[in-house]
Order: structure tokens, then C-alpha cells, then sequence
């Protein structure tokens, strides 16, 4: 299994090592809306707890059971197959007879919520993900483990897409596609695999900027992304408010960006820029496709993807841990919508995979 470009972490204080331990009853995902469900509306609105299975798959059970397309159901985001995760769900029923969804439940799968909603829900409105995880600890003193996790909170880490976006070879495919080689496949699969595409540069440009220990730091013509938002604009050292950008960043206010390629000219510009390209032309892909992240960052753009920026960096919120014994640590975090707990784990040392 490919899990894309290398991601490397910045040096930690203390030698740490660990194994996360996956499973329904060590690894639990907790979705956060930014709302509640309206109470009226042509949308049945489910909150629904699910172990062994991933998203795509219980969006096929409830559309079979309501006998829906896959399409008239909404979610936010898509949740571990290797974890017991809550999340929720919309099913547009206009006019028509809502079904017995206690009949839908198994093992499997269970009903917390339901009521009525009056849109559908949209990928990536969530806030983000609350997570209660089981670390089995392999060396590290107490308070060097609880330290790293107080940074986490203060230094944050690399905002790197997770292995889980390039499993399955999803990575290989994708390069097939871009080339245009092999079987195109199924329509439902083609923006999986062009979203894989564009981690795996931002992962590169990332990776670079930990390389040179500029990924929490503002260059000259970079692009900042607002915290909480998908807003952004171009910082220039020229301009009077430098000072005040810089201590926002200190502040997690702002935050220095890397590319999602597609068409746009919304980037960074000048030193920022360079170094953003630089690190796209060091990047080649896997044999399917083996060009530098330039040509595949112009193959993107021409597939109608909007371009758009993602955070370099995260912290966690809201922290706290547990010793369950001398070895078997649990730790409680929330994240924002789209940045990944294995990799938060992986910057303290934790290996996530295997």
C-alpha cells in the first residue's frame, strides 16, 4: 500500500515510541456539527454509530433500505473502517414513506438520532472529528509522553493527508489516470482519485517545508489561510501590517498554505512561490505516471478542479490522557474537519500502520 510522498516530522524533544492500537473498542471517532437538524424538512437526518464498516458502505445499506439513490444521501465526511465512529447522515424522502430504521441496525450498525432536516448535508460542513484513541507505549518516560502531547496543542504538527487517502493504490491509479492509460474508472471513483492526486503534492510542498523548517513560519508572498476558514490572501513583507501577520501567526489566527492544484491563480507569489514550485518539481510520481509535480499540478487544473489552499499546519484541541497501566496510554483530542489523527499521532512517534 503507497501512502505517498515521504512525510517527514520536525525533531521532537524526547525519544518516543509507540503503537496505535486500531479497533472498535481502542479507536473512537466522534463527528462535531456546527448545528442541529431543523425538525422539519423533506431530509431524514440520522446520526448513525458504526464499526467495521466505512462510509461509502453504509451509504449503501441506507440507500437500499430506503430504497434511494446513493446520490440522495448526504454526509460530511468520510469516517475509518477500523475505528467505532459517530456520524451523520441525511435522506432526501420527499413525499414519499419513511422507512422502519430500526430494521437497519446490526451489529454493525446502530440508530442514534433521527429527525428532520431541511437540506442535505454537504461534504466538509462538519467541524471536525473528536477522537478517544489507545496508544500502546513502547519507550518514552510519563512525563516525556505528556509533554509531546502539551505541544501538540501548543507547537501543533504538519497538517499532512494520512496513508488512508493513498490506500488501496489509489495513488498508482490516479497517475494512470492523469496519464490516460488503463480503463477510466467508474464516475463515483474519479474524484477519489483526483483528490489523492492533489494530496500528494500538497504532501510534497509540505514535506519540503519541514525539510527547511519553514512550515510554521511566513515567506515572503505567502499565501495565509485564516483559521476556521477556507479564506485567504497574500502576505507581503512590504506592507505595513507584517508585524501584525506575524504575531496572528504566533497566534494561530493565520496559517502559512499549501496548493490543492486545479485551475486559478490563487497562489502565493514571489519567495513563497518559488519555494512552492521548487518543491512540486523535486516530486515524481509512481511508474503509472512518472512526471515531476509541476506536470501533474497542470494535468489537475485541466480536469476543471478549482484550485484551492490547505493549512501546513494543525494543533490539537481540547486535549486530554489517561494511564491506564504502564504501557496502554488513551488520549482524548478534537481536530478540525479535514486534517488526520494518524498524523498527529505519527509527529509524537506513534506508529499508526500494520
Amino acid at each position: 500500500m503507497s501512502s505517498g510522498p515521504e512525510r517527514l516530522y520536525p525533531a521532537r524533544d524526547a525519544a518516543l515510541g509507540g503503537l496505535l492500537q486500531r479497533g472498535p473498542d481502542t479507536f473512537f471517532v466522534e463527528e462535531i456539527l456546527p448545528f442541529r437538524p431543523s425538525g422539519v424538512g423533506e431530509h431524514v437526518f440520522l446520526q448513525i454509530e458504526k464499526a467495521g464498516l466505512n462510509t461509502e458502505e453504509v451509504v449503501r445499506r441506507i440507500a437500499r433500505h430506503a430504497k434511494v439513490q446513493p446520490r440522495d444521501i448526504g454526509f460530511a465526511g468520510l469516517k475509518d473502517r477500523h475505528a467505532r465512529t459517530r456520524q451523520f447522515f441525511t435522506v432526501s424522502l420527499p413525499g414519499k414513506t419513511e422507512p422502519d430504521w430500526s430494521a437497519l441496525e446490526d451489529r454493525e450498525l446502530r440508530i442514534l438520532q433521527c429527525s428532520r432536516h431541511d437540506r442535505k448535508l454537504r461534504r466538509g460542513v462538519h467541524l471536525g472529528n473528536r477522537f478517544r484513541l489507545s496508544l500502546m507505549v513502547q519507550y518514552g518516560s510519563r512525563e516525556d509522553w505528556e509533554a509531546a502531547l502539551s505541544q501538540l496543542g501548543q507547537r501543533g504538527f504538519p497538517n499532512y493527508f494520512g496513508a488512508q487517502r493513498f490506500g488501496h493504490g489509489n495513488l498508482a491509479a490516479a497517475a494512470r489516470l492523469l496519464a490516460g492509460t488503463g480503463r477510466r474508472p467508474q464516475r463515483g471513483q474519479v474524484g477519489l482519485l483526483w483528490s489523492t492526486a492533489r494530496s500528494a503534492l500538497f504532501n510534497a510542498v509540505l514535506a519540503e517545508r519541514v525539510r527547511d523548517g519553514s512550515w510554521q513560519q511566513l515567506l515572503p508572498g505567502e499565501r495565509v489561510q485564516l483559521e476556521g476558514s477556507h479564506s485567504h490572501f497574500v502576505a507581503s513583507p512590504e506592507g505595513a501590517d507584517w508585524p501584525s501577520l506575524e504575531a496572528r501567526l504566533c497566534a494561530w489566527d493565520l496559517h502559512p498554505s499549501g496548493p490543492l492544484a486545479g485551475a486559478g491563480t490563487d497562489g502565493p507569489v514571489g519567495e513563497a512561490a518559488r519555494a512552492e514550485q521548487a518543491a512540486l518539481a523535486a516530486w515524481v510520481g509512481p511508474p503509472e505516471f512518472a512526471e515531476n509535480g509541476l506536470v501533474w499540478a497542470d494535468r489537475l487544473a485541466g480536469q476543471g478542479l478549482r484550485a484551492a489552499r490547505r493549512a501546513l499546519r494543525c494543533r490539537t484541541q481540547d486535549s486530554s490522557w489517561q494511564w491506564r497501566d504502564a504501557t496502554k496510554l488513551e488520549i482524548e483530542f478534537f481536530l478540525p474537519a479535514g486534517s488526520f489523527a494518524t498524523v498527529c499521532l505519527e509527529a509524537l512517534g506513534v506508529q499508526t500502520q500494520g
